[in-house]
């Protein structure tokens, strides 16, 4: 290892020129907007649970979904109306 870090201190320079006036500001800025792309950093035993984005998007759906339905089953049986208690 010692050998390999001398290497790349030889071929680090001790400075670099970057031509800022060819630097185009946000380059990627639309394509990210136009796909939606967020990262989310997953733990190892949930990632191998999953083998692509797709499918942590398809059960991620599914539990939207299961929400859902059991909130409006929550607010429909919450108990007497007020109406139907006078």
């Amino acid at each position: 290892m010692k050998g390999r870090n001398k290497k790349i201190k030889e071929e680090l320079r001790p400075e670099y020129n970057f031509d800022y006036s060819k630097a185009v500001r946000g380059k990627y800025y639309k394509r990210l907007i136009e796909e939606g792309s967020n990262v989310v950093v997953l733990e190892a035993d949930i990632a191998k649970a999953f083998h692509d984005s797709a499918s942590v998007n398809e059960a991620l759906r599914s539990l939207l979904e299961i929400t859902r339905s059991t909130r409006r089953l929550t607010r429909r049986s919450s108990g007497p109306e007020k109406s139907a208690s006078r």
